[in-house]
């Protein structure tokens, strides 16, 4: 398995790997699909950016998801401390400062404290994990993935450990009987073939997010991005694409059940200030139940 990093940098919006080679794109075959535009995305459950764009991702989906044949790749950030060294990160202690400034930039609640409580020994065993609820169901291995992030960066939960794993599972309905069989015996080998095809595709950091269209046309959004870099790649590739409405204020929960103050800015076009607002009466009314952790807050519907 090829070595990758932890250090995520904000100026970038990317956390990268060190001396990855980019490879011929045109060696990934498409697969078919039923929608215009397929769009692959490489990430990590322990990728701190990947958690920064939660908010663009999300709005994404609502906006776009009827156009999108989404698929979820693993890429793979920690391999172990044993053979990880890079950006000035070379063991947990580190990361757990590195994060706080993560936070502040992407205005997105971290806790890094895990990496000094309880810290993770690699991002192999979440991403086997996710590759596993994979199996049983795409769309729940997504609130699967969401809940181990939520569980990390809020409630410094090791998600490395059999436990929080199962507490997740349990909240997205997945039969954890079945989970823990597909981890010890099919996952493994689903997670290789990621890491394989991120090699195969030049990825080089996460969170990598390729569209493309039915001629073969592609665009990579690299990094955190703003929003309009999103739709501008989609649109580049689908022209014709119509954003969906949806539906706002206190009814955005009905589409996600937790939203950060920054996610629910950004669903609403809101300034942090507006969304802290807005969110913080809805809690007075007992509509909203409110978490804070990492500098942030988590609001539950």
């Amino acid at each position: 398995m090829m070595q990758a990093p932890l250090f995520c940098d904000p100026s970038t919006g990317v956390c990268e790997i060190p001396g990855a080679l980019t490879a011929n794109h045109q060696d990934y075959t498409t697969l078919p699909t039923d929608k215009p535009l397929q769009l692959i995305y490489f990430t990590d459950p322990i990728c701190s950016t990947c958690w920064g764009i939660e908010p663009q991702w999300r709005r994404l989906k609502l906006e776009y998801g009827h156009l999108l044949d989404i698929r979820y790749h693993m890429g793979g950030l920690l391999p172990s401390w044993d053979v990880y060294n890079s950006g000035g990160i070379s063991g947990p202690s580190d990361v757990a400062h590195h994060w706080e400034e993560v936070a502040g930039h992407y205005e997105m609640p971290i806790d890094g404290n895990v990496w000094l409580e309880d810290p993770l020994p690699s991002s192999y065993p979440p991403s086997i994990w996710f590759k596993a609820a994979q199996l049983q169901d795409e769309h729940k291995s997504v609130i699967f993935l969401r809940r181990l992030r939520e569980m990390l960066f809020l409630q410094k939960k090791n998600i490395t450990r059999v436990e929080p794993v199962m507490e997740a599972a349990a909240y997205a309905q997945l039969d954890t009987a079945r989970l823990q069989q597909d981890f010890d015996h099919t996952a493994p080998a689903l997670f290789e073939q990621d890491l394989l095809l991120r090699q195969q595709m030049g990825v080089r950091g996460f969170p990598s997010i390729f569209l493309v269209n039915a001629a073969g046309g592609r665009e990579l959004v690299y990094g955190a991005k703003p929003y309009p870099v999103f739709t501008t790649a989609l649109h580049k590739l689908y022209p014709e694409a119509q954003p969906r409405t949806y539906l706002r204020g206190l009814d955005t929960f009905s589409y996600f059940p937790a939203l950060t103050t920054k996610e629910y800015a950004v669903l609403n076009d809101l300034t942090m200030e507006s969304a802290y607002a807005q969110l913080d009466g809805f809690r007075r009314q007992q509509q909203l139940q409110v978490t804070v952790a990492g500098g942030g807050a988590l609001w539950t519907h």
